[in-house]
């Protein structure tokens, strides 16, 4: 899937283009595992089963990526999440905001199942991680959703509820970096008022010590559901 880029490193940027062969979401990302545990009993209240060990790591097709400001769901059940997002390029690890939109009716039969059927949304701007890195924690990630004709803060956290990029990715490589052509999705905090549906969802990564934002959104198109 080639995903276009407009990155920022040291003040200096540039526009480049990636072509993503490989996509895994990172599931159950939680540092704290009481955290975890609210997270994993919100999906159980959706019927969703519990994971067989935390985090995991979801591979789910490339294609599924979007940097659309649409986003056509097939019935009323899906919803977005906001994650950091970790790009793998040749000259390193870049970091994005992303969703890991997903139907949460087929979630209940499978997570694994329910994470293809749905575009993934991410946005278009990227930081190098090294910029990040020493102070990842200050980071802060919220998210919006658009419910009833209403615009509501639907999550926020600061990044240090999540394990970090370098810890995820060590545990699912056992090395330091991924591989280029890599796109990881690096976990989510969880939904302020529980997990529903909405028309419209928007999401921002906050770095208030170099003082700037990454933001992204993107509205719902609902197909009915026939047979």
């Amino acid at each position: 899937m080639l995903l276009q880029f407009d990155r920022l490193a040291n003040q200096q940027a540039d526009r480049v283009g990636i072509e993503i062969n490989s996509l895994v979401i990172a599931g159950w990302a939680g540092r704290d595992a009481a955290a975890i545990e609210h997270h994993i009993e919100e999906l159980a209240a959706l019927g969703v089963p519990r994971p067989s060990t935390t985090p995991l790591y979801y591979r789910v097709a490339a294609q599924t990526l979007t940097q659309e400001g649409r986003l056509t769901v097939l019935g009323p059940d899906s919803s977005g999440e906001v994650e950091p997002v970790i790009v793998a390029m040749a000259d390193g690890l870049w970091i994005g905001i992303g969703s890991d939109h997903t139907d949460r009716k087929a979630e209940a039969s499978g997570i694994a199942l329910s994470k293809q059927l749905c575009g993934k949304p991410v946005g278009s701007r990227l930081w190098s991680y090294a910029s990040v890195e020493d102070h990842w924690d200050e980071l802060v990630l919220r998210s919006w959703a658009t419910i009833d004709g209403k615009r509501v803060l639907y999550q926020e956290s600061p990044v240090s509820s999540l394990r970090t990029p370098r810890d995820l990715i060590r545990r699912h490589t056992g090395s330091d970096t991924l591989p280029a052509g890599t796109l990881m999705f690096c976990g989510t905090p969880g939904a302020i008022g529980g997990i529903r549906p909405a028309t419209r969802f928007e999401m921002e990564l906050s770095d208030p010590v170099l003082g700037r934002k990454l933001t992204h959104g993107y509205d719902i198109d609902v197909l009915p559901v026939v047979s």
